[in-house]
């Protein structure tokens, strides 16, 4: 789990730059506040994760959030061609899955979206598959430089 010294992260308008932390790597306050990484207690269900990822729907609901984080409900119906009740249930599954997170403004309740359990995902199913194919080619480029 990435660890983020939360004072050293502010909150930021939507879509600004990236945010520096102790380290100085570069963190989008889009998609990385410590607000996930606090939430985020661990302990990936994978099976929960893959079966959010599952519908359609849920996917494009993703990627309406990825586009702009911090939605209402509302602003999320009005992208997809369902009802709210729907849209509702298929934010829960998201939710329980920790891929959206929320947090109250007042009476709005806006939904983040989570890319840590998305991250862990990928270096446990994708990253492995790929070392020995981006070894192959590291070699190959060494071999062609030589010659």
């Amino acid at each position: 789990m990435v660890r983020v010294d939360p004072a050293r992260l502010t909150r930021k308008p939507r879509n600004q730059g990236p945010l520096p932390n102790r380290a100085g790597f570069l963190f989008s306050a889009r998609h990385l506040t410590c607000r996930y990484l606090l939430a985020y207690s661990g302990g990936l269900d994978t099976d929960k994760v893959f079966k959010a990822l599952g519908d359609p729907s849920r996917r494009k609901l993703l990627d309406v959030l990825y586009k702009e984080d911090g939605q209402t409900l509302g602003e999320l119906c009005e992208h997809l061609e369902m009802t709210r009740q729907a849209v509702t249930q298929h934010l829960g599954l998201l939710e329980e899955a920790n891929l959206v997170s929320t947090q109250w403004r007042g009476r709005e309740k806006l939904h983040f979206l989570n890319p840590v359990p998305l991250y862990e995902i990928y270096e446990r199913w994708i990253a492995k598959f790929e070392r020995p194919r981006l070894k192959a080619l590291r070699d190959l480029k060494k071999r062609l430089e030589k010659e």
